[in-house]
């Protein structure tokens, strides 16, 4: 059902339905949780919202953009307090087709004057539009309503001003024959004795609203007895979060501390709960690239790198200079451009010298007498279990955000880029894990997964397919056999350092899925003060 149907069925029901102020989409969201039916967008809170007097101070289209958040937080149909219509009846045609456009179910307008001024303040002495002039308003909003359900509420200021109950009547009368769905009759008085004279004398005519803002102690039943179609609750919400926002900032700046008021305000996340967020992770599984989803990475930089001689005496490998930046800040850079931003570094070797920021730190202080996959049992109890995949790389290894984009969508419990054309280290005579895979590069039919056989440095040339560029893909339901299988490993070392290469071992031998992607170069390990001057290079491209 749209919101305008709905609303005019509130508007035309037997029972007394109320409506509640709101002013943003917080605060409409509230409103709608509590359990309204309906959402009243005051004119004196949205003005106070933006800190501005109720003298039409916030401009229309200010207004508008506020209503539109409302709306979209909701689902539930919104009266807006429009004062005057902004102008004459040329605004109010513009302003009902603006409405409309933005889901807003109904318009109430006032028959005071442009720019209008708060009915509680000095009412008697604000000047009232012609009968004419207002009517206009109210047939140039019906005309231009492609809506036939959408509902203009015209209020009458007569009794605020003090013209007394037959002009509220007879401009009433005027109002429903211009073709205003009901009449919101408006007081000032301590007591609902002027609304309740009016409703007796006014009969069943066009339905009447009241704001029992200043008659507040009028018990409910009274208004359902003569009749009322709506009651708005027209200002608490704002005046109520403007007294707790008073409070508390008078306690910190008293106290000093968050700790004189965390225990009286709403946790984090009911914020988060109100904002939303839960269906924005939802939506992020169906949406977003898979790197996109949480997913995190470990990068294992505990190691000095003793072959690259003074350029590491002061500082660990990763943070030697490549191009005028840290060489981790460019493995990082390929992260975060795939999509990858939450990164755990695993430190060792003069650890304070490596902070880059925004990254999170995970210490072996035990570097000097263990090995990579001890750092990498250190950093997976550190960044524990979620719900994205883990990426795990080496603090010396640049590689282009081609080669990690082609683990983003593998579908294994673990997954690992191969490069084929290993030859190059062999020749090198660089130390290398050797790949031998269930198909070579060149002989994979399309689709059909490449799975891991064995991994080793001294693999027989026969059974080499590529040479792993030190970069893994877990995913969530292999992280917990990862892990206990590297505390495992561990464990039957006895003082020995393990490699990650015996870790994906022994995950093939433990039936686990390791498949593997291929490229041909694209990545680049600085061992050398030559590799270094070749990563300048490398990162340029």
């Amino acid at each position: 059902m749209r919101k305008t149907t709905r609303f005019r069925e509130l508007l035309l029901t037997p029972r007394l339905e109320f409506l509640l102020e709101a002013h943003n989409g917080l605060s409409a969201r509230v409103a709608e949780e509590a359990g309204f039916s309906g959402i009243w967008a005051s004119g004196l809170c949205l003005s106070a919202q933006y800190g501005v007097r109720d003298n039409n101070e916030a401009s229309w289209t200010q207004i508008l953009e506020m209503l539109e958040f409302m709306a979209d937080a909701t689902s539930v149909p919104i009266l807006l307090d429009g004062d005057t219509g902004y102008g004459n009846f040329n605004n109010v045609r513009r302003l009902v087709r603006k409405l409309e456009q933005r889901g807003i179910a109904a318009l109430c307008i006032e028959d005071k004057l442009f720019p209008k001024a708060n009915s509680f303040l000095e009412g008697e002495a604000q000047p009232l539009a012609s009968i004419e002039e207002f009517a206009g308003k109210i047939r140039a909003g019906k005309d231009a309503a492609q809506d036939d359900d959408f509902v203009i509420v015209a209020r009458t200021e007569a009794l605020i001003a003090g013209w007394g109950m037959a002009e509220a009547l007879r401009r009433s009368e005027a109002y429903v024959e211009a073709g205003a769905d009901a009449i919101l009759i408006h007081s000032s008085q301590a007591t609902a004795d002027e609304v309740l004279a009016f409703r007796n004398e006014w009969g069943d005519r066009a339905p009447v609203v009241i704001v029992p803002t200043k008659y507040w102690r009028t018990p409910t039943q009274v208004f359902r007895d003569a009749g009322f179609s709506l009651a708005i609750w027209a200002n608490h919400v704002l005046r109520s979060s403007l007294a707790a926002m008073q409070k508390t900032a008078r306690a910190l700046a008293r106290e000093q501390t968050a700790a004189a008021v965390e225990n009286e305000i709403a946790p984090l996340s009911e914020v988060f709960r109100l904002q939303g967020v839960a269906e924005l992770k939802e939506a992020e599984t169906r949406f977003l690239p898979r790197a996109s989803r949480g997913d995190r990475a470990i990068l294992l930089a505990a190691t000095r790198g003793v072959e690259l001689g003074k350029l590491t005496e002061d500082r660990p490998k990763a943070m030697v200079d490549v191009a005028g930046q840290p060489l981790l800040a460019h493995i990082v850079s390929a992260f975060k451009l795939a999509g990858v931003h939450r990164v755990h570094v695993v430190r060792g070797y003069k650890k304070e010298a490596l902070s880059l920021p925004g990254l999170h730190y995970v210490d072996n202080d035990l570097y000097e007498t263990t090995g990579e996959l001890h750092s990498l049992a250190l950093a997976l109890d550190a960044v524990g279990v979620s719900e994205g995949a883990l990426y795990v790389g080496y603090g010396d290894v640049l590689f282009r955000r081609h080669a990690l984009e082609l683990l983003l969508d593998l579908d294994a419990d673990v997954a690992l880029v191969v490069d084929s054309n290993w030859q190059e280290s062999a020749n090198l005579g660089r130390d290398a894990d050797y790949a031998s895979c269930s198909s070579p590069p060149t002989r994979r039919s399309f689709g059909e997964p490449v799975r891991l056989k064995r991994m080793a440095a001294d693999l027989p040339e026969a059974e080499r397919h590529g040479e792993w560029i030190g970069l893994l893909k877990i995913a969530p339901p292999a992280w917990n056999a990862v892990r206990e299988t590297t505390a495992e490993l561990l464990k039957q070392a006895k003082g020995g350092r393990p490699q990650v290469a015996a870790l994906l071992n022994r995950l093939v031998a433990a039936g686990l899925d390791v498949q593997v992607t291929y490229t041909a170069g694209n990545w680049l390990d600085v061992d050398s003060l030559y590799d270094v001057i070749q990563a300048g290079k490398f990162s340029a491209r």
